[in-house]
């Protein structure tokens, strides 16, 4: 069983009649997830996936016609906090978001609406999440990963392809990964990740893959300290990035000495939490012990 979401759960994507929307809801069905509708205001009625996908105004219906319980939002910036607003009155328990780049203020006015809502969401410019063999909801490659027994949680798209490929390579399987997202506000961040996987059966190791900017790593070196009985295991990018400028990523940025790659790995030292210096480390890293 993957964490968060049953490997059978109907799912939703908001904005399936656009190029990228489309694109990965076609991979996302060739790899098994059970795409039930697609959601395109004024697209109502309309079919994709060569008419086997039926087209709703909103996610209201398209859950009254299909019993739909998570969503993936593919919709532009400027309209996808609207979309995130949408799944959440419509009591959607799990919402995947890949949109990058929400103005932070519509972020602000989410996390306050959501305090007492029961929705989870992932993201913004979260990939994702994939459970080998199982269930891929979002954009994170099918190919690049294999069954296991490590949990994988980040905030970077390309570089947990690349690091979930490495591991393979190495022998080494994947029981969830799961990307929290690249943005300087988010709707879940590791800790509540960190108990999933501390309590799942088919998971034994734990890897963090952090970044540059924002204080998510230190929230999630505090709470393995506390409550974490699984081995954990990190890998922190950004060492030579200069302070001010931003990196990829919305969140990328150091403003303080607390948002630079030196400062969040002292921590994880101190934490006792095994610490990569480089991605060629982590294979090897995880396997010997």
């Amino acid at each position: 069983m993957s964490i968060l979401v049953r490997s059978d759960i109907s799912v939703l994507v908001q904005g399936i009649t656009g190029k990228e929307g489309h694109f990965h809801a076609q991979k996302m069905i060739s790899y098994g997830t059970r795409i039930v509708a697609g959601v395109t205001p004024g697209k109502g009625g309309d079919w994709v996936m060569d008419g086997k996908i039926p087209v709703f105004d909103s996610v209201k219906t398209a859950i009254e016609a299909t019993g739909a319980e998570a969503s993936v939002i593919f919709v532009p910036a400027d309209h996808a906090a609207d979309a995130i607003y949408e799944a959440v009155e419509a009591q959607l328990r799990y919402v995947f978001c890949v949109t990058e780049g929400i103005p932070m203020q519509d972020m602000m006015r989410i996390k306050r609406y959501m305090q007492t809502s029961e929705t989870q969401l992932i993201g913004p410019n979260s990939p994702g999440l994939l459970s080998p063999g199982k269930i891929k909801l979002g954009i994170i490659p099918g190919e690049v990963a294999k069954p296991g027994n490590i949990g994988v949680i980040s905030r970077s798209g390309t570089l947990t392809y690349e690091i979930v490929n490495e591991l393979s390579k190495a022998g080494a399987g994947i029981s969830t990964c799961i990307g929290i997202g690249g943005d300087p506000i988010l709707g879940t961040g590791y800790p509540e990740l960190l108990e999933l996987f501390e309590a799942d059966p088919e998971t034994e190791k734990i890897l963090i893959i952090g970044e540059i900017g924002g204080r998510f790593e230190e929230n999630a070196v505090r709470y393995i300290s506390q409550h974490n009985t699984k081995p954990v295991y990190a890998y922190i990018v950004g060492k030579s990035a200069p302070e001010g400028r931003r990196m990829g990523h919305a969140g990328a940025i150091i403003e303080k000495r607390a948002g630079s790659a030196a400062y969040k790995n002292e921590l994880i030292k101190n934490a006792g939490i095994r610490l990569a210096s480089s991605i060629e480390e982590i294979p090897a890293l995880l396997l010997k012990s």
